[in-house]
């Protein structure tokens, strides 16, 4: 399992494929990645992500872990960058390897779900407007409620 929380660009097809290496005794491995998107009316400058790292990465893992264990899995890797971001870049990426394709599915699924609403990142849009500070959605914590 590794976290990486990082302000650097990743690799994504380097990471999938450092990720897939070596897992002869998994079924499947599903990747997600995430981008910062522009806002409706394509006025979006940058988005600015902030966190305290040994509180965000401790969630982080500990929730990975969860998943591990919760989902049977092989393997995860989850990578979540910090700083300030343009629209069409990465922001994140969520990899996991389980024997079965349901239940590595199901895992990234649950990641992404807690990363969007409950891992400690604070977000701030910055448009020709000013800048606005992003709060889970009402649509983002139905998600989690599935868990």
């Amino acid at each position: 399992m590794r976290i990486s929380v990082q302000e650097a660009a990743f690799d994504l097809g380097a990471e999938s494929a450092a990720f897939a290496a070596g897992h002869r005794d998994m079924g499947a491995i599903v990747t997600f990645t995430g981008l910062v998107r522009d806002l409706p009316d394509d006025n979006m400058h940058a988005m600015e992500i902030e966190h305290y790292p040994s509180m965000t990465e401790k969630a982080i893992t500990d929730m990975a872990q969860s998943a591990v264990e919760r989902f049977g899995l092989g393997d995860a890797l989850i990578i979540h960058r910090h700083g300030r971001l343009q629209p069409g870049e990465m922001i994140m990426m969520v990899a996991t390897a389980s024997r079965h394709r349901k239940d590595a599915f199901e895992a990234a699924m649950f990641l992404m779900d807690y990363l969007k609403s409950r891992a400690p990142f604070w977000k701030r849009e910055i448009s020709a407007t000013g800048a606005e500070w992003v709060a889970a959605t009402d649509e983002d914590e139905a998600a989690l409620s599935r868990w």
